[in-house]
C-alpha cells in the first residue's frame, strides 16, 4: 500500500513491472503486423513523457502519420527509472562514507540499465521498421516517383534537343535559301548591270548612226567641222542623261523620218537639258546654229 500511495515510488515499481510489458512477435508469429505489434507500442508508450503518445496505425496511414510515429519512438523521452532494482539500499546505521558509496554504486547501475533500455528500444523499433509493411510500398512509391521525374526530365531535355537540332536545321535551311536568294540577286544584278551597258553602247550607237545616216543635218557633203559639232553635241546630250532617258530618246529617234524630224528630237532634248540646268545653250555647237 506505500508503494501505490507514494507516486515516487509507484513509478519506480511501474517502470520494472514485468507483467505490463509485451514482448515483440517472434519471426514465427503468425497475424497481421499491426494487431501482432500495436501492443508492443502500446506498453512502451506508457513510459513516454510525451502524451499523447503516436499510434502504430494500419495499412491506410499516410506516409506523414507514420513518419511522425518512428519520429517519436527514435526520440523517446522516457521516464522510466530502475531504482526498484537497486541491489543495496543504504543503512541509516552506515558512515557517511558507505552510503556514499552505495548511491554511487547504484547510480551507475541505474545508468547502464537506462542506457541498456534506450538500446533495447532503439533495436526494437528497428524491427518493426524493417517489417512494416507500409514502409516498402512507400519506399516504392518514392521510387516511382523519382522515376516519373526522371523521365520527365529527360522527356523534357530531350524535346528541347529536338527542338534545337530542329531550330538549327530550319536556320541552316533559311540560311542557304537566303544566301541562293542573294546569289541569283548578285548574278541577276550584274546580267542586268551588263545588259544595261550593253543597251548604253548599243544606245549611244544609234545615236551616232542616226545623225550620220541623215547627213549630219546639211545637204551636200558635211565639213569636218559640221560633223565634229553635230557629233560633239550628241556626246553632250548623252553624257547629260540617264540610260532610261537615253532609251527613250532612242525611242524617240526610231519613229522619226527624215533630217529634220531627227534634228528637231535632238532639239527638244537639248532646250530640255537647258530649261533644268544642265546644259547651256552655248555649250551646243549645232543644234542651235
Amino acid at each position: 500500500m506505500e508503494i501505490l500511495s507514494d507516486p515516487v515510488k509507484r513509478r519506480q515499481y511501474d517502470s520494472v513491472d514485468d507483467n505490463a510489458d509485451v514482448d515483440p512477435p517472434s519471426k514465427k508469429a503468425k497475424g497481421s503486423f499491426y494487431k501482432l505489434w500495436a501492443p508492443v507500442f502500446a506498453a512502451e508508450g506508457r513510459f513516454s513523457k510525451q502524451q499523447p503518445v503516436p499510434k502504430l496505425g494500419n495499412e491506410k496511414s499516410t506516409k506523414e502519420e507514420v513518419d511522425e510515429f518512428y519520429n517519436f519512438f527514435y526520440n523517446f523521452d522516457s521516464w522510466r527509472t530502475f531504482e526498484y532494482l537497486d541491489e543495496d539500499v543504504p543503512d541509516d546505521n552506515e558512515n557517511r562514507d558507505q552510503k556514499r558509496y552505495v548511491e554511487r554504486k547504484n547510480n551507475a547501475a541505474r545508468k547502464k540499465r537506462k542506457n541498456e533500455d534506450i538500446a533495447r528500444l532503439r533495436e526494437l523499433v528497428d524491427k518493426a521498421l524493417g517489417l512494416d509493411p507500409r514502409i516498402r510500398i512507400f519506399k516504392e512509391q518514392e521510387r516511382e516517383r523519382r522515376n516519373a521525374k526522371k523521365n520527365a526530365r529527360e522527356a523534357e531535355e530531350k524535346r528541347l534537343a529536338e527542338e534545337a537540332a530542329k531550330k538549327a536545321e530550319e536556320d541552316a535551311k533559311k540560311k542557304a535559301e537566303e544566301e541562293a536568294v542573294a546569289k541569283a540577286s548578285r548574278e541577276a544584278g550584274k546580267k542586268a548591270k551588263e545588259a544595261a551597258k550593253q543597251a548604253v553602247k548599243k544606245n549611244r550607237r544609234v545615236l551616232k548612226a542616226s545623225v550620220k545616216d541623215n547627213n549630219y543635218f546639211v545637204t551636200g557633203d558635211p565639213s569636218p567641222a559640221t560633223i565634229d559639232g553635230v557629233l560633239g553635241d550628241v556626246e553632250l546630250i548623252q553624257g547629260k542623261i540617264d540610260p532610261d532617258e537615253l532609251a527613250e530618246l532612242v525611242s524617240k529617234l526610231s519613229v522619226s523620218k527624215g533630217a529634220d524630224a531627227v534634228k528637231a528630237v535632238y532639239v527638244d532634248q537639248a532646250e530640255a537639258l537647258v530649261n533644268k540646268g544642265a546644259a547651256k545653250k552655248e555649250d551646243f555647237k549645232a543644234l542651235f546654229a
